[in-house]
């Protein structure tokens, strides 16, 4: 079993999906952990599925609301973190909406912002203010982890705008894990295929494939992702998992068709 222990983790999107299962792992191993969504609601609840592990659950998760496409929201949250903890040791960048699957010349261009805005720009301003407290606070550094998604690598139809946003996912990683290294802010990506989620329940159904047909596709308990974040963030600092696929095996992902 896990010691608890004074590590801090800031999760995003944690209201529900990916981002939930995450940050109650993490709780469960033993880290002191920020809850983060745009709904307090979702994020208390989230919070009550931790149970009490260690037997002080209102001092180890706390729920603060915050919109990630907003500077100042992002700013008063990082604000809330440092006069709480006085530091961050772990942020895992997950917020993110899909937007719907239509024809590229359909895509309304405020469906296109807001994919860029919260998937995209959320995850920019979380790590620079991230890279603001790593920087300064003792001891120095920290872990960020960016929820890429297999559509960091390759897309579903009509996904322009989400794919788009975790290509570029993808660059924020690399150029934020360059200018971290001085700093010993170690950052990495984890590209996560077909968790089961309620965000993707209709993949069981039946999704658009690349050949025009439509069928079903495995899926896979969202708790493998959320371990594999939280063995990602027990590496120490010098050690860094820059890129990592976690997938359900017979998902349509690697060969044709």
């Amino acid at each position: 079993m896990s010691t608890p222990h004074d590590r801090i983790a800031l999760v995003t999107g944690a209201g529900s999906g990916i981002g939930r299962a995450t940050a109650i792992a993490l709780v469960v191993d033993g880290w002191r952990v920020v809850f983060s969504g745009r709904r307090l609601d979702p994020l208390r609840e989230a919070i009550a599925s931790c149970g009490d592990p260690w037997g002080d659950i209102a001092q180890r998760a706390l729920a603060a609301p915050a919109d990630v496409s907003n500077p100042d929201a992002v700013a008063m949250l990082f604000d809330f973190v440092r006069a709480r903890f006085g530091r961050l040791d772990l942020l895992f960048n997950n917020a993110g909406i899909f937007t719907p699957g239509v024809p590229l010349e359909d895509l309304g261009i405020d469906q296109w912002r807001a994919a860029v805005d919260i998937n995209l720009t959320g995850a920019f301003l979380c790590t620079q203010q991230a890279f603001r407290l790593m920087k300064t606070q003792s001891p120095r550094g920290g872990r960020i982890v960016n929820n890429g998604s297999i559509s960091a690598h390759a897309p579903r139809p009509n996904s322009v705008a989400y794919t788009a946003t975790k290509h570029a996912m993808t660059g924020l990683t690399k150029s934020s894990a360059l200018d971290g290294r001085a700093f010993d802010i170690a950052v990495g990506q984890i590209d996560i295929g077909n968790a089961a989620t309620e965000l993707t329940a209709g993949i069981g159904a039946g999704v658009p494939q690349a050949d025009g047909s439509i069928r079903a596709e495995a899926r896979m308990d969202v708790r493998h992702a959320a371990e594999t974040v939280v063995r990602m963030a027990n590496l120490p600092l010098d050690v860094n998992v820059l890129f990592t696929t976690i997938m359900a095996t017979r998902m349509p992902f690697v060969g044709r068709g």
